[in-house]
């Protein structure tokens, strides 16, 4: 596969998408030409490991400095690797490694042809030093799948890792398990149905257990072995939900997994998987931003219209409704999740191009601004140095400072656009960014 490269020294989901691809045979092709390389990750640079969606808190928030503030399709740019096929899921960093899905075969946008039986996924490892793909491991998908997906495609979740394995979900097809070689070493079955929206909620990593939000799959929250992929426990009543689990520390100290539904949000104990608590949302709506908390709250988007965000203090038990919910509010997203920083919470709407910011005790907004040329964003915001980064479905990345005073910082486009669905990841002192085309490593 052809990788472009450029110098450092030159200046280092609601509507159809078009993608500009290679036809589905040429990019079966393409894809076949890949070595598998069988190189072990290292765990040196731990520290700067990106191993789950929105990071290692789950939350979207990075400890980094120095990242890039400025860019477009020719500056500031390390490195960028056309990827085998499209995808909306993030890329997670491990070691030396980068690792990434995308999907080939079947309802590419932009190419002819293909069949559900061609359709693939694939787990990509990638060099984070040069871009190069070390080894590409497609999987045929379960059928029968959905003849179309709206806006995401077949490869929305982010995998996550650790320093033995590479977790990915594939919806009614899966969870896997590889090593860090690319060999497959389980799969593991969480449901069997499928919807037109697809499946996005990614792997959550938590002692010896893989937490999957299979709402979409069998209505549930499983939990897995990471060794074997075994079954150690499994809760009802998650529906409407294609939002990641986040781990939330209750003001008792105990940790509680999170999960927005239609309706409510659920906490249960990731050890047993016990329900704890339930709080009403008022919305009427699927929920798909991922909840963010601190010191004990947890805050959450959601919705379409009415109520869209609110405020509940963890730690109760049964209906917390009436005792734990602290504010609701009208103003939120239906897609893009938040970050929080110093007593706010900051997000971007996720059609109207808004960008805001809210007291965290009360809900009340600080800031609202219309963003110019923002169009749709479905990333979730990125909070790292004092920054917040701001990603649109076609590739133009606002920076704004993360402070109760609205100062946008700078407005960074890519070039060529593609489809932008998947959010930023923290690589060192760089940026990830991928699009339905391209894997963009911005910074020197």
């Amino acid at each position: 596969m052809k990788k472009y490269t450029i110098s450092t020294s030159v200046g280092l989901c609601l509507m159809a998408i078009s993608w500009g691809t290679l036809p589905s045979s040429a990019a079966e092709r393409e894809v076949a030409k890949v070595p598998v390389k069988t190189v072990a990750a290292t765990k040196a640079g731990a520290a700067d490991n990106w191993p789950q969606f929105r990071g290692p808190s789950g939350m979207g928030t990075s400890a980094a400095k120095g990242l890039p503030v400025t860019w477009s399709g020719t500056e500031n740019i390390a490195w960028k690797t056309p990827m085998p096929g499209p995808g909306a899921s993030s890329p997670i960093v491990w070691g030396d490694r980068i690792y990434l899905t995308c999907y080939t075969g079947f309802f590419v946008p932009g190419e002819d042809g293909g069949s559900q039986s061609e359709l693939k996924r694939h787990l990509l490892a990638i060099s984070r030093s040069d871009g190069s793909i070390l080894w590409n491991q497609p999987l045929p998908a379960k059928l029968p799948e959905e003849d179309r997906i709206r806006d995401h495609g077949f490869a929305a979740s982010t995998p996550a890792a650790d320093a033995d394995r590479v977790y990915v979900f594939y919806g009614k097809t899966g969870v896997l398990a590889y090593d860090h070689s690319g060999k497959q070493l389980w799969q593991a079955d969480v449901g069997t149905k499928t919807h037109n929206w697809g499946s996005s909620a990614s792997p959550v990593l938590w002692q010896d257990l893989v937490l999957i939000n299979a709402s979409v799959e069998s209505s549930s929250l499983v939990a897995l072995d990471r060794k074997t992929g075994k079954e150690k426990w499994r809760q009802g009543g998650v529906n409407e939900a294609w939002n990641t689990p986040v781990l939330v520390t209750a003001p008792s100290k105990k940790l509680e997994v999170v999960v927005p539904t239609q309706g409510k949000v659920l906490a249960f104990d990731p050890a047993s998987g016990n329900p704890l608590w339930s709080c009403k949302t008022d919305i009427g709506w699927y929920m798909v931003p991922s909840v963010v908390a601190a010191d004990g709250v947890v805050y959450c988007l959601g919705g379409r219209s009415g109520v869209a965000a609110l405020a509940v203090k963890a730690g109760g038990s049964g209906d917390v409704t009436k005792t734990h919910r602290l504010w609701t509010s009208f103003k939120g997203s239906n897609v893009s999740s938040p970050v929080f920083l110093d007593g706010h919470v900051y997000w971007m709407h996720e059609s109207n191009g808004t960008a805001y910011c809210a007291k965290a005790d009360t809900g009340k907004l600080v800031y609202e601004k219309r963003m110019e040329r923002a169009g749709q964003v479905y990333s979730s915001a990125l909070l790292a140095d004092g920054k917040v980064y701001y990603l649109t479905r076609d590739g133009r990345t606002f920076v704004v400072a993360a402070k109760p005073e609205f100062e946008q910082l700078a407005k960074n486009d890519l070039e060529p656009r593609g489809m932008f669905n998947g959010s930023p990841a923290v690589d060192g002192s760089r940026l990830l960014i991928r699009s339905d085309k391209f894997l963009y490593c911005i910074g020197k």
